[in-house]
């Protein structure tokens, strides 16, 4: 049974949440992290994407919460795996055989109790090459990048920027059109994160504002396009490597709280 969640603020029509939902999102993060905590642990050559989704879905539950991409919109499975050019929404399969020197974000999404946490890594498996291993690296590192952007009464934008200049300073670029999205009482809530946004711009960020920073990051161009066959797995138009990671972030009085990671 969901808590109940009488009082609902908005400011700029971005949720803004309690106390008590901060603490809410704060345990389904718990989980979330966990289950890629499970997932790092297990993971390796020979194994298919799809043992990935029977891992992600069993600890989910044993541990009381509900994988939240299950039937999201029709997405199929519980977790989303995304392998060397596939930028995100990657769909599990039998078929689908993780091999040495192969590189995969996992992207796992957690509802515990009403409340809602997302995070993911992108793992390297076995030997991989510089080029691959670099490219993960300045994923992650991304991410840490745009966190040090996140304080109280500064736009948005200014982490979107920050997160760009450092990426295009590596050689890479930043998918343009997907972003990352407020979370907690929802899946997916405002505000929309652009990581190419200009310094400046976008929502001012307000105490108890929760949302994903998640950088999708191409060795090559940052076009993409979507499979037309399922209407999710989405690729890297020049079939360059792409890499994640992905954390749920609060805002707090003087800076942030990571949530999920």
């Amino acid at each position: 049974m969901r808590r109940r969640r009488k009082k609902i603020l908005k400011v700029g029509g971005v949720l803004v949440k309690s106390q008590s939902q901060l603490d809410g999102i704060r345990e389904s993060g718990k989980i979330n992290t966990a289950v890629l905590d499970y997932v790092e642990q297990h993971i390796r050559a020979g194994i298919s994407t799809e043992e990935i989704d029977r891992w992600v879905h069993k600890t989910t539950t044993d541990l009381g919460a509900v994988p939240a991409p299950l039937n999201f919109e029709g997405f199929p499975k519980s977790v989303c795996t995304s392998r060397n050019s596939v930028v995100c929404h990657g769909i599990p399969s039998e078929k689908e055989v993780l091999k040495e020197g192969d590189i995969i974000n996992v992207d796992v999404s957690t509802v515990y109790q009403g409340y809602y946490s997302d995070a993911s890594r992108t793992f390297c498996i076995g030997e991989v090459s510089a080029d691959k291993k670099r490219l993960v690296r300045v994923a992650r590192e991304a991410v840490r990048v745009g966190l040090l952007e996140v304080k109280p009464w500064k736009p948005i934008g200014d982490m979107g920027h920050a997160i760009h200049m450092y990426v295009g300073s590596q050689g890479y670029s930043v998918v343009e059109d997907i972003g990352g999205h407020g979370v907690g009482l929802q899946f997916h809530e405002d505000p929309w994160v652009s990581y190419v946004a200009p310094r400046g711009s976008g929502e001012i960020l307000v105490p108890g504002m929760v949302f994903t920073i998640e950088p999708m990051i191409n060795m090559g161009s940052p076009d993409f396009y979507v499979d037309d066959s399922n209407g999710w797995t989405v690729y890297t138009e020049d079939g360059m490597p792409s890499a994640q990671w992905e954390v749920t972030v609060a805002v707090t009085e003087d800076g942030y709280e990571l949530m999920s990671w």
